[in-house]
């Protein structure tokens, strides 16, 4: 508690603490809904896009958030429309998308003469990155996607489940598919600054399959992917403020260490 509490002394650690705990309770709810109907990678390719869009606005000087958002939401849409209408299907539709923003974002912070350090920033994120108008912003965001979450989620969690009888009970499962696309797209965006576009969506995936290796039933997996989340984001940035490792690196670390003692767990109660 003592080095908890020295840490949030500083301005920069305090806006990290913040918003990744925002970010982190968001991705694990999300995470679920993605993870159950095969479609985390999702997350991956928004990611990388976003990488190519928070590019566009190092290099013309631009506010990163507002043109990061629109673009990757845009994204969102279409993915869905190429997993859904077209000959193109599933993981090679999300490839198509991700590889080439990711190479459009490094061409461009090349000819832009940005350096390494903003290529590594963007990459794999930096604490020292969030201002204080970021932090509202996304404050803001996180909020909108928690209440839209819990207003909405019966709906989500038909939607996840049984798509087709969702649809056959007269629910619009074509909005609220455009609807977690969204929700997961500003996750990303807002997280993307901290954890990076290399790594962001390892908190869309991590929770969900840790706790789907404890609980059976959706809400206790949705309680369990939250909390777990946040925890393991408070330690990995305590250990990245300690140690002076990469932040976003030491989230992934502690993530992964929490879905090999789940599975340890899982091992000992079979026996």
């Amino acid at each position: 508690m003592n080095i908890f509490s020295l840490m949030m002394s500083y301005p920069f650690m305090m806006r990290a603490v913040v918003v990744g705990v925002l970010v982190s309770l968001c991705a694990a709810l999300l995470g679920v809904c993605l993870v159950l109907r095969k479609l985390s990678m999702i997350g991956d390719g928004l990611s990388h896009v976003g990488f190519g869009a928070l590019a566009i606005a190092s290099a013309f000087g631009l506010s990163p958030l507002e043109i990061t958002i629109p673009i990757v939401i845009a994204a969102a849409f279409l993915l869905l429309r190429l997993t859904e209408n077209s000959k193109i299907k599933g993981d090679s539709a999300i490839a198509i998308i991700s590889t080439g923003a990711l190479a459009l974002g490094v061409i461009i912070i090349s000819v832009s003469q940005k350096g390494n350090t903003d290529l590594n920033n963007y990459l794999f994120g930096s604490i020292l990155a969030m201002s204080d108008g970021d932090m509202v912003l996304s404050i803001v965001l996180s909020a909108i996607v928690l209440i839209l979450f819990i207003l909405f989620y019966n709906k989500i969690f038909a939607v996840t489940f049984d798509e087709a009888f969702a649809r056959a009970t007269g629910t619009n499962t074509g909005f609220f598919n455009v609807l977690i696309a969204i929700l997961t797209a500003v996750v990303i965006v807002v997280g993307m600054r901290m954890m990076g576009a290399m790594l962001i969506s390892s908190l869309i995936i991590f929770p969900a399959i840790t706790s789907m290796r404890l609980f059976k039933t959706f809400k206790p997996v949705i309680i369990s992917s939250a909390v777990l989340s946040v925890i393991c984001f408070l330690i990995g940035i305590t250990i990245s403020y300690v140690y002076a490792t990469p932040t976003g690196a030491s989230i992934v670390a502690v993530n992964i260490a929490a879905l090999l003692l789940s599975l340890l767990i899982g091992k000992i109660i079979k026996r």
